[in-house]
């Protein structure tokens, strides 16, 4: 099995910005500012969205007691450009303590941060008519403010948009072909602020290794405090971010699926955007559901397929069996087991006992895991009508 986790260093810092004030402080010291730098300055910019049309450069200061570094971000016409130390001639300066600022990225939304941000203008008034120099160093910083917002907002736990991210980084769960995100955008906000492990099957680009990751770059971005996986059958491993790693291997192998969720899960989160191929989607489904924490989702895209015969599926009618849209009528049976099955009679499957909702859509079905503990109805209620 290939695989390329998040280290240990990322996690750590996820772990302790959700701890005590003086934890990530504490790891700061121990991991030192030379180590923690160059992971803050690749998750800001992963986060960060160049505004088009704007040339200009800043410098961002990172410090920790004595210690101090700098970083030039050089933004022109919707590309970014980092570099370490500073370089050119920057127009602004932003600056953070770091443990405050991994604070901003990773702690609770509730938790106060930003306190310790300064930002400051390095342009020079060009020494005219105080009034006209005012009215030019106005005009002069405009696209400074676009840059610094910009560099900003990728520091700060403000919500963002599933709609906005998708067609940002170019996922087709946005657009003409699916119109997944407003679902997701409803099953996913209760954990959109929470230190999530999330694995998609399916990293997409085909065997273009260089190909894909949209959908995980939105993930990563969406869920700032969580850790982001991608399985394909094909090597993506160029594919990769702060908190995002790929793992190569088959949805089809039930035991590689097992050696997968035991290293890297539980998972809050499995969405199977994978080969759509039915059978496939089943064995991914009884390999991985397990693994799957109570409170977590896992999500079935394009079942569309249930109805493909390329893909193992067929018409309703048509004798076909084993497909996803079955698989998930099955679920919503289990659900109501003890509607029409006595448990003296029969002993609940995984499913059964722990499918606790099933929400379908067009192509998508959610199903949320967590204790199927609804009692059967009274024996006084008539099973008949009256």
């Amino acid at each position: 099995m290939q695989r390329k986790a998040p280290g240990n260093t990322v996690e750590a810092l996820l772990r302790a910005a959700a701890g005590p004030p003086d934890e990530i402080g504490a790891l700061v010291d121990e991991l030192t500012l030379e180590t923690v730098v160059p992971l803050v300055i690749d998750e800001i910019v992963s986060r960060c969205a160049p505004p088009s049309g704007v040339t200009a450069t800043l410098v961002l200061e990172l410090r920790r007691g004595e210690g101090r570094s700098e970083h030039t971000f050089s933004f022109d016409g919707g590309e970014l450009e980092v570099t370490a130390g500073r370089a050119g001639d920057p127009g602004a300066l932003v600056r953070f303590e770091i443990a405050d600022l991994v604070t901003a990225l990773y702690g609770p939304a509730t938790r106060p941060s930003g306190t310790t941000r300064q930002v400051e203008s390095l342009l020079t008034p060009p020494g005219r008519d105080p009034r006209e120099d005012s009215y030019l160093m106005f005009q002069a910083q405009r696209p400074y403010a676009e840059a610094i917002q910009a560099v900003l907002s990728g520091c700060l736990s403000a919500p963002v948009s599933l709609d906005d991210l998708a067609v940002r980084f170019g996922s087709d769960k946005w657009g003409f072909l699916h119109w997944f995100t407003q679902h997701y955008a409803e099953h996913f906000r209760r954990l959109a602020d929470e230190p999530v492990r999330l694995l998609e099957i399916g990293v997409g680009g085909y065997d273009d290794p260089t190909a894909g990751g949209a959908s995980l770059r939105m993930w990563q971005r969406y869920f700032r405090r969580g850790l982001v996986y991608g399985l394909d059958i094909h090597d993506k491993s160029t594919i990769r971010g702060p908190r995002m790693r790929t793992i190569r291997g088959d949805q089809n192998d039930p035991e590689f699926l097992g050696r997968l969720a035991e290293e890297l899960g539980p998972f809050d989160v499995v969405i199977d955007d994978g080969s759509h191929v039915n059978e496939h989607v089943s064995t991914s489904f009884d390999a991985l559901f397990p693994h799957v924490r109570e409170g977590g989702i896992y999500v079935i895209e394009d079942m569309h397929t249930s109805y493909w015969e390329g893909f193992g599926g067929g018409p309703p009618g048509s004798g076909v069996t084993g497909t996803s849209v079955e698989r998930v009528k099955a679920l919503l049976d289990g659900l109501n087991l003890l509607e029409y099955r006595s448990l003296d009679e029969h002993t609940p499957s995984m499913t059964e006992r722990y499918v606790s909702g099933v929400h379908c859509y067009r192509n998508i079905a959610f199903v949320d895991k967590g204790l199927n503990t609804k009692d059967a109805p009274p024996p006084w209620i008539p099973r008949e009508p009256v």
